[in-house]
């Protein structure tokens, strides 16, 4: 399954991610929301930042996926610190995502930029910072070739 995955710009996440200081991918909320449950080992995700710019402009495989069972706000914001190491949360983020109910941690390997190429959102009317699109090339305007090494 191919995700498109939305990035904080202003965090700066994608060049942190692609210089490989930021390996985990956090994603948090009151309830049990996207992309919980709906990300598994070996997915491919895709990186575009949430600037409006509407590229993608890297990717990487998923290596593991912790999703949380309901935790309390102290239980959450220790997890998020246990993992701040691979997270590389700013303050901002930081305050965004721990003490959330329920917290899904994505470990990511083999990243790596892509020619960048825009995506077609018409399908997602209800738009998130997360996409399960199956296949990215269904949201694509034009041929890809996107093989991951292995």
């Amino acid at each position: 399954m191919d995700h498109v995955v939305y990035l904080d710009a202003k965090a700066g996440e994608m060049e942190n991610l692609l210089s490989g200081k930021k390996t985990m991918i956090i994603r948090g909320a009151a309830g049990r929301k996207m992309p919980y449950g709906r990300v598994h080992e070996g997915d491919v995700l895709f990186f575009i930042n949430n600037n409006a710019e509407g590229v993608i402009r890297g990717k990487g495989r998923v290596s593991s996926v912790m999703n949380s069972e309901k935790l309390s706000k102290d239980a959450s914001k220790a997890l998020v610190e246990e993992n701040q190491d691979k997270l590389q949360l700013t303050p901002r983020q930081f305050k965004r995502w721990a003490g959330k109910r329920y917290i899904v941690l994505i470990e990511v390997e083999a990243i790596e930029s892509v020619e960048p190429f825009p995506i077609d959102k018409r399908d997602y009317g209800n738009m998130d910072d997360w996409l399960p699109v199956g296949d990215i090339a269904s949201v694509s305007s034009h041929t890809l070739e996107i093989v991951l090494n292995d």
